[in-house]
């Protein structure tokens, strides 16, 4: 049965290797592939998985990707999108543990990256531009728009942000109940085994974690680094520029300040983390990789075999979560659409979504810089966001061509 997905597989397999700029394009790259030149979902169907994943912890371009699977094929072709998702990412980032000492990292040049940015924004314009038409068709919902935009630039990188005014997008449009009047519905019945596995994980491993740091059990990192591991990806909200620092401040921070206490804690030396916080950055697929790199640094002094555990450990543990969630609260949110509260929130949610994308694409954009004094630098940044944007917009040339269009434009310049 699941030979007939193989194209779909095929598709998700190139989009992990050439999703670069975050997860901030990573929406739009979907908007291209997913959408347009394989209509996998539709405009409206993206968009609504995107905002219900904004409401979730853990990462939200990995559970969008995980229900365009949910939604082809059920749970096994979710497991099977998600795995094929995050695997070269988290493969590179576990590589990296073992060749950091390797590397001079003042020669970490990531001057192929350069155009990565204005690229991504180019990839947001396009997302928000094909979504606008679909979202914004009366004044509520655009006034949403234009306060989602204002709200999300000024206050972008605040983990509770993007929630909340997804939640507020929902309420406003549902203060008006004539247009689509509540049908009565029957109650369905709900699944909650993997609720119940989220929760028994969450709790079972905080209390083993916990008896192996007082009693000091032999080799326990690899329970203290999953256990931690999987706390962060329960609760981080705001994506992997939430999570990094949280990263930073458990291991690199933390050990120190309670080394007198816990001399064996899960340490990880703060430049290492640091470097790895630069590299992420550039490997395409999701951010939470960067939790195979910090599972390897985490146990290299138990060995190689370990320290290749310790990286699986992380990958594992920082999706697993996100997976859990994502597939049970799903089907719940599919029976509340047929109410007509939900239904209208709809509305306020896809608005809210747009302005989102806006303000996120005139941020990347203030952090390219069109002002210094490299006038060829500075003209091809230009022409990159552009020429994303027209080529998406106009032409049936592949989301990943254009990613290996500007890289080779940052390896020439």
């Amino acid at each position: 049965m699941l030979l007939r997905h193989i194209p779909f597989l095929k598709a998700v397999l190139l989009h992990s290797v050439t999703a670069s700029g975050g997860p901030q394009a990573h929406l739009g790259m979907m908007m291209k592939t997913f959408v347009h030149q394989r209509p996998y979902v539709t405009e409206e169907e993206l968009l609504e998985y995107n905002a219900f994943c904004q409401l979730l912890p853990g990462a939200s371009s990995t559970q969008t990707l995980t229900l365009i699977g949910y939604k082809r094929g059920g749970v096994i072709l979710a497991v099977l999108t998600l795995l094929i998702w995050i695997l070269p990412a988290c493969l590179l980032m576990g590589a990296l543990s073992f060749l950091l000492q390797y590397i001079d990292k003042r020669q970490l040049g990531t001057d192929i990256f350069k155009f990565i940015p204005p690229m991504a924004a180019g990839f947001l314009a396009y997302a928000a531009f094909t979504a606008f038409p679909l979202a914004v068709k009366n004044t509520i919902t655009w006034i949403i728009m234009i306060v989602g935009t204002a709200v999300t630039y000024f206050l972008f990188g605040q983990p509770w942000v993007i929630p909340a005014l997804i939640i507020a997008g929902g309420v406003c449009t549902n203060l008006s109940r004539k247009r689509i009047p509540q049908v009565e519905q029957k109650p369905r019945k709900i699944k909650w085994w993997n609720f119940w596995l989220f929760g028994i994980i969450f709790i079972a491993a905080g209390i083993i974690s916990e008896l192996a740091r007082k009693d000091e059990w032999p080799n326990r990192k690899p329970i203290n680094l999953f256990e931690n591991t999987y706390r962060m990806g329960s609760l981080v909200f705001g994506g992997g520029q939430v999570l990094m620092p949280m990263m930073y401040e458990q291991w690199s921070i933390r050990p120190e300040a309670i080394k007198e206490k816990n001399p064996n804690a899960v340490q990880i030396d703060e430049n290492d983390m640091y470097t790895a916080m630069g590299i992420v950055r550039a490997v395409p697929g999701p951010v939470f990789s960067i939790a195979a790199f910090a599972g390897g640094m985490a146990l290299k002094d138990m060995g190689p075999e370990m320290q290749v555990i310790g990286c699986f450990i992380g990958m594992i543990a920082i999706f697993l979560p996100s997976a859990l969630l994502v597939l049970f609260f799903f089907p719940i949110w599919n029976n509340l659409k047929k109410y007509a509260a939900v239904y209208r929130s709809l509305e306020g949610i896809n608005a809210a979504v747009v302005g989102i994308m806006i303000a996120s694409t005139f941020y990347i954009m203030k952090d390219i810089s069109f002002s210094e004094f490299k006038p060829v630098s500075t003209t091809i940044n230009v022409i990159v966001i552009l020429g994303t944007f027209l080529l998406l917009n106009y032409t049936k040339i592949a989301a990943p061509l254009i990613v290996l269009g500007c890289l080779l434009l940052g390896f020439i310049f």
